[in-house]
């Protein structure tokens, strides 16, 4: 997977135009390039930012070490970056990264945001991910009433026979030119799409690869 190169990411975002804290800090959100998970939080100062454009890996600014922090630098979890902005205050970073090893947090976790409550879970991501989470969770921990286990105990036979109607659905509803019966349509489309990808343990994050790619 190719990265922005260094010389893309350094005409990407003006440094002069960060607005730096009173400790020469600016906070900096690092988001999955593919499906949008906010992985973690950490601050940056000029120098930092200078050095991420200047590899296209993040490097963040350790307030407890008060040292460079090149992410992933003894874990392996490196940080490959996408793409930077900044907020309209200009006081504010977002990089879009690839998460190499898929661990931002140093507990091990995927996302520094697990912590719900007393308990943790997954990160919200966009919806068809967090959809097909839900579908794989139900693949593996089986629902006497749930629909979605039925298509699974029904495999191939069952699963691609609804792909095919909901297929010819869309269809129809395209021809009616009928706007809230295309998006619902669609809407099931994707969902019994993911449970087939979910029954071929197809990841829906090479889904994601595919289009990126051919978006370029």
């Amino acid at each position: 997977m190719s990265t922005v190169s260094p010389s893309s990411l350094d005409r990407a975002i003006p440094l002069d135009r960060i607005r730096y804290n009173e400790q020469g800090l600016v906070p900096a959100i690092a988001q999955d390039y593919l499906d949008g998970t906010v992985l973690m939080m950490a601050w940056m100062n000029r120098e930092s930012l200078e050095k991420t454009l200047q590899t296209g890996e993040m490097w963040y600014w350790s307030r407890s070490r008060q040292e460079l922090w090149h992410k992933g630098a003894t874990s392996g979890h490196l940080q490959k970056v996408r793409s930077l902005r900044y907020d309209c205050d200009s006081d504010a970073i977002l990089v879009a990264i690839e998460q190499i090893g898929d661990i931002a947090c140093h507990t091990g976790e995927r996302s520094c945001f697990h912590q719900v409550g007393e308990g943790k879970e997954a990160p919200p991501a966009n919806t068809l991910s967090g959809l097909y989470e839900t579908i794989r969770d139900r693949r593996d921990n089986p629902l006497e009433t749930s629909y979605t286990c039925k298509l699974f105990n029904g495999g191939d036979n069952k699963i691609l026979k609804k792909i095919g109607e909901e297929a010819a659905e869309v269809v129809m509803a395209c021809k009616d030119d009928d706007k809230s019966a295309i998006a619902s349509e669609v809407a099931d489309l994707f969902y019994h799409a993911l449970v087939a990808m979910a029954h071929h343990n197809v990841e829906l994050r090479d889904v994601y690869r595919v289009l990126e790619e051919r978006s370029k």
